[in-house]
């Protein structure tokens, strides 16, 4: 029988263990978790009781507690699970008494200092010697790069967002309040099939268009103004991420040249994304055609990010030290341009990577010709 895509990703790790990377790893952030062991459950708390993995080269634990444990037999079937008792720690330290393991590896940008703090404390009084190390980026480093069937999901996420997008954009009429359109946006992705939201959506009209990461407001759409709407589900864990700015009515003649301006600056940063590029490149294509506008200080945020099990991920496209882009990895294309007191616009795609260049897999939508 075929090994399933979880037992391949976690002897692909395994083979890492000892040499590259400590004999253990202990596995915390919800997305990895998932990634190697199919194992779906989340608990919002930093401690994450829902469950972590401990994966050494002769065996693999899902730690969790009693309200998860029949869901982590059904999912995490390569697997043993072991439900917790006297806390995650202790747990963990029980386990590795049978094992030769001398170091441990955390995931130091996910837990709590006082958590890590507590486990060398106990370190101390185990019998054996075992050295607590902490490291990043290890599974991400994985999840960068993805296989057909993650694909399927991204695309699948796709088609539900924008298809919602397509219906709400043709609704929106002037006295509309963002708050009222957002709450649409998660009724009809939730309606279609999406399992939840990649994160609250975005409606910003008018002024509000200024803040790139803006909260629905009580506030009324008005027409001729430009309205921002970002947007994003999760299918089989995987996210979509969509931007459109769209106008009710004609829009002022500032913000036709603002809007082109963006549309150009994506166009020129999504035909400088291919196999070999380094992740900084597409931004530095795309902000130049804005600086040479007169209006790169009005783009404050990076050109894009990877999305994947995580809405924001691995390779991120901005200025600064970049990694070279690979067939595979899934990124977006959003540049923006946002004019305090007045508004903002903002265009975002979704980009697979592929051997010969790139494809655009969001459909194009809420696009004006300006």
């Amino acid at each position: 029988m075929k090994d399933s895509v979880f037992k391949l990703r976690v002897r692909r790790l395994k083979s890492k263990l000892g040499s590259e990377l400590p004999d253990a790893l202990w596995i915390t952030r919800p997305e990895n978790r998932r990634y190697l062991s199919g194992y779906t459950a989340e608990d919002p708390q930093m401690d994450e009781s829902a469950g972590s993995l401990l994966i050494w080269k002769r065996g693999a634990v899902l730690i969790t507690d009693t309200r998860y444990t029949i869901q982590a037999h059904k999912q995490a079937r390569g697997f043993r699970i072991v439900t917790m008792k006297n806390g995650i720690i202790n747990t963990i330290l029980r386990i590795l008494k049978r094992t030769n393991v001398e170091s441990i590896g955390f995931e130091e940008d996910h837990l709590t200092y006082g958590l890590i703090r507590t486990f060398r404390r106990q370190l101390r009084s185990f019998p054996k010697k075992i050295k607590l190390k902490g490291v990043n980026n290890i599974v991400e480093s994985f999840r960068i790069i993805k296989d057909s069937s993650e694909i399927g999901h991204i695309k699948k996420a796709i088609r539900i967002i924008s298809s919602v997008l397509d219906e709400v954009i043709q609704s929106i009429s002037p006295g509309m309040s963002e708050k009222e359109i957002a709450r649409k946006i998660e009724t009809l992705a939730l309606d279609a099939g999406a399992e939840a939201m990649s994160f609250p959506p975005i409606v910003a009209g008018g002024p509000n268009g200024a803040m790139p990461h803006a909260v629905p407001t009580d506030r009324k759409i008005k027409t001729g103004e430009p309205v921002i709407i970002d947007a994003g589900v999760r299918v089989n864990g995987y996210c979509s991420d969509m931007t459109r700015t769209l106008f009710i009515g004609s829009p002022k003649r500032e913000f036709k040249r603002i809007y082109a301006l963006v549309r150009k600056a994506q166009i020129e940063g999504i035909k400088a994304i291919k196999e070999g590029v380094m992740s900084d490149e597409p931004d530095r294509v795309a902000r130049n055609i804005i600086k040479k506008a007169g209006l790169g200080d009005r783009f404050n945020h990076t050109l894009g990010h990877g999305v994947g099990l995580a809405v924001h991920e691995g390779p991120r496209l901005g200025p600064g030290k970049g990694i070279m882009l690979k067939e595979g990895m899934v990124v977006t294309v959003e540049p923006g341009i946002y004019l305090p007191g007045r508004g903002g616009v903002r265009l975002e795609e979704m980009v697979l990577i592929t051997k010969d260049g790139s494809k655009v897999l969001t459909p194009q939508i809420g696009i004006y010709d300006f």
